[in-house]
């Protein structure tokens, strides 16, 4: 029977190289960040999941040589014995610690027909090119290698079975060269497992937070595998995907910022005048995080600016169309930078994560 979550026999490191492994998720990183966090750490995941700085300088990311690498690494990785499967399903206990905030969540996999049903939300659209990046990665390694994050509705219930797991030893409990913890329990107790799926099927949803390229590509993939199966049963392993869900009230939203590649042929002068027509501009002495709704902060000729939007521009009887990344695709980055599709276009970038402002900065002063 088709359920909302399932255990699955996770492909982990062996305990005494889990820090040797540990490395951020792929889209954190470019290629020369990548290249330079694995050197001299033979077995990092980042050989896996940016195989490119394996291979010589220049090398097109989406070539297939790439996707060969990855699998060639992950398949050394498993001969060596530094990752290891679980002989049979479990649930894991997963703690994130930054600083003074922990949030707690479960490793499973979800269910594709599920996500297909949006049973398992989506927000946002996904870009082709990472989408098919996805793909491609899925078929060449026959495996997931990054969760999709997960939001649920926490319950009381929920909370006290993942405490009572994080009672016990952890599997790991290691801090990363970022500072952030990470702390991991496995669990085996068969009861406790047949509830946790038992209480996430009754929910009505679970909603993805990250990883939509990701959560995309796995349905692809489980589409084509299906259609080539002759006998197909639903209880594939392609009919699930790699996730860890979080209960929203310990969740953190990070920055999810834009970058334009250039001006649309205005002066940064130009661009302010423009802008001034549909925003109140107000410049700063530093970087301007949002503070409400309808807020925005343009960083633009190493100058950081406040924009308002004009409360007349906002559509309140739309809820889509009044949201912040609506206003601000309306208003500013299809009609004055010339961004139709952020999907597509490729003047546009994003950046996000815990990376936030300042990567942002970095970016723009780069040109």
């Amino acid at each position: 029977m088709t359920t909302l979550i399932k255990p699955l026999r996770g492909l982990r490191p062996v305990p005494e190289h889990a820090a040797d492994v540990a490395a951020p998720p792929y889209d954190v990183l470019n290629t020369a960040e990548a290249r330079e966090r694995a050197a001299g750490r033979p077995l990092s995941f980042l050989h896996i999941s940016k195989p490119e700085i394996d291979l010589p300088e220049g090398t097109d990311p989406y070539s297939p040589a790439v996707y060969e690498k990855g699998a060639e690494n992950l398949q050394r990785l498993i001969e060596q014995g530094i990752l290891i499967r679980d002989e049979e399903p479990h649930y894991y206990v997963y703690r994130l610690t930054m600083g003074n905030h922990q949030q707690t969540g479960l490793v499973c996999v979800g269910s594709v027909a599920e996500y297909d049903r949006n049973r398992i939300r989506k927000h946002e659209f996904t870009r082709p090119q990472k989408e098919d990046d996805r793909v491609r990665q899925i078929t060449a390694l026959n495996a997931e290698t990054g969760p999709v994050l997960l939001a649920y509705r926490a319950t009381g219930e929920l909370r006290e079975l993942l405490a009572e797991v994080s009672q016990a030893s952890p599997l790991y409990d290691l801090t990363a060269d970022d500072g952030i913890g990470h702390t991991l329990w496995r669990i085996d107790d068969q009861q406790r497992m047949a509830r946790l799926t038992m209480l996430f099927d009754a929910m009505d949803a679970l909603y993805i937070a990250d990883g939509h390229h990701r959560s995309a590509s796995a349905s692809r993939v489980a589409a084509a595998r299906r259609a080539s199966n002759p006998a197909p049963t639903g209880e594939e392993s392609y009919e699930y995907f790699l996730c860890v869900a979080f209960p929203h009230d310990e969740m953190q939203i990070f920055d999810y910022n834009r970058v334009v590649r250039d001006l649309n042929g205005y002066t940064a002068a130009g661009l302010l005048e423009r802008v001034s027509e549909r925003f109140t501009v107000s410049a700063t002495d530093s970087a301007c995080r949002p503070e409400h709704p309808g807020q925005f902060g343009m960083y633009l000729d190493g100058h950081w600016y406040r924009l308002d939007i004009d409360p007349a521009l906002v559509p309140t009887e739309d809820p889509v169309a009044s949201l912040d990344v609506s206003l601000l695709q309306q208003n500013l980055l299809a009609p004055l930078l010339g961004i139709g599709d952020p999907r597509t276009d490729e003047r546009i970038d994003f950046v996000g994560g815990i990376r936030g402002l300042k990567e942002l900065e970095r970016r723009v002063d780069s040109g």
